[in-house]
């Protein structure tokens, strides 16, 4: 199956990066390679794009997608969470541009054995990585009932999540669970049948075992600061989030980069001696249009929020 993935917001992003034909942009979750050829396209001889993926057939997709503009495209297999040192490998110091797409790939979520869908019997895997050895058959047979109960409550945000991480612990007494159907039918079990009306009942805790597998939120949590820190004077930070919790974090960074103050409020100057690292674009996050939403249902969640070093 090719590497196919909706490139989301994508005439909003390439707006607000606000390209300069000389400039060097990263592509933090290159995908397929659709975000990163609109900036290539953009970019003069000089200019430089920087693509990061840890998924292998992106990086591979992206190649092929990239090739006509290779001279100014550098390809690395590897997390955002880790871009200051891939860089600094690229020898480069500050960029003018980052974006980050959170989104899981279309090709991800619809290669049956990636095990990432609950509309797919397949092994449970769910790694972007596929380096990585922990599985999402790991977290299901071997994290405490408590353990699945915080996974599933704190990162698919499901009112069920004790009665599924009991009903998950029961089953697996008496063989492994080793697909996705096995566990669909368990959540199935899980949830009275009048709740299951709003949308698929495996949903939530799907998203939750996923984001614990890949480390989704920690890599957010602990790239921020360095992203900022490598944007120039000007430079821009765009990041497309596709659930709250994604969503509150990048807002939260966003808010105390442009006001970083700890003073309390009674104080008449500010003597903690934060300064401020630039300005938020998007008091309100960008939403897709209802034209994009037509042409991909996948996207209704997603938001853009942008954010300018000074």
């Amino acid at each position: 199956m090719a590497f196919a993935h909706y490139s989301v917001l994508l005439k909003e992003t390439i707006e607000n990066l606000n390209i300069r034909a000389d400039g060097i942009y990263v592509d933090g979750t290159l995908g397929g390679g659709g975000h990163a050829l609109e900036i290539v396209k953009r970019l003069a001889p000089k200019g430089r794009l920087i693509g990061i993926d840890q998924d292998d057939a992106a990086i591979e997709a992206a190649g092929e997608r990239l090739k006509p503009f290779a001279d100014r495209v550098t390809l690395f297999r590897g997390n955002y969470r880790n871009m200051k040192e891939l860089l600094r490998e690229a020898g480069v110091e500050a960029v003018d541009g980052i974006l980050l797409d959170l989104g899981v790939s279309s090709y991800q979520l619809d290669t049956r054995e990636r095990g990432f869908s609950y509309r797919f019997d397949a092994k449970l895997d769910m790694r972007m990585d596929r380096r990585q050895s922990l599985t999402a058959r790991d977290i299901i047979n071997g994290y405490s009932e408590q353990e699945l109960y915080r996974v599933i409550r704190d990162y698919g945000e499901d009112r069920f999540a004790k009665n599924i991480a009991g009903h998950i612990v029961r089953a697996r007494e008496k063989h492994p669970i080793e697909t996705t159907g096995e566990l669909n039918e368990i959540i199935k079990a899980a949830i009275p049948a009048k709740m299951r009306q709003n949308g698929h009942p495996s949903k939530k805790t799907f998203q939750a075992v996923r984001i614990e597998c890949n480390g989704e939120l920690e890599a957010l949590k602990d790239s921020l600061e360095d992203l900022f820190a490598l944007l120039k004077p000007g430079g821009r930070l765009c990041i497309i989030t596709f659930h709250s919790l994604e969503d509150r974090i990048v807002k939260s960074a966003f808010r105390e980069a442009e006001n970083p103050c700890i003073c309390p409020p009674e104080f008449p100057v500010c003597v903690c001696g934060r300064k401020p690292l630039g300005r938020v674009i998007t008091k309100k996050p960008i939403l897709p249009s209802e034209e994009e939403l037509e042409k991909n249902s996948r996207s209704k969640s997603a938001k853009l929020r942008v954010f300018e070093r000074k």
